[in-house]
């Protein structure tokens, strides 16, 4: 299945939870993408001693996950895009929904 992602939170437990849902959905052997919007463009820079986002987020990238990030959002905040968090569009978002036989919103 192809699984469509929408990371839209920099709370940290609930983006741990999301992006592991994306970990576990690769190693069942989903297709996955990840598209990072609103605040969950900070996931990469989210630190708490109990969710580690960010190892989660590397672990995605590392096992061919597909992150997908608004450019927009990024820029909003100041921030420059990452080799995790690379600058994308709404299109780019549009298209995932598009390809996904299911979207998932944390």
């Amino acid at each position: 299945m192809k699984i469509g992602i929408i990371l839209e939170t920099n709370e940290p437990e609930k983006a741990w939870n999301g992006v592991r849902f994306a970990n576990t959905a690769l190693k069942q052997g989903h297709e996955v993408k990840l598209f990072l919007m609103s605040a969950g463009v900070e996931a990469e820079n989210i630190t708490h001693e109990k969710y580690n986002v960010k190892q989660q987020l590397h672990d995605f990238a590392d096992n061919q996950g597909i992150i997908l990030a608004c450019g927009t959002c990024i820029k909003g905040r100041n921030q420059s895009e990452s080799e995790v968090c690379p600058i994308s569009t709404m299109i780019d978002c549009l298209n995932m929904v598009e390809w996904a036989d299911k979207v998932v919103t944390f």
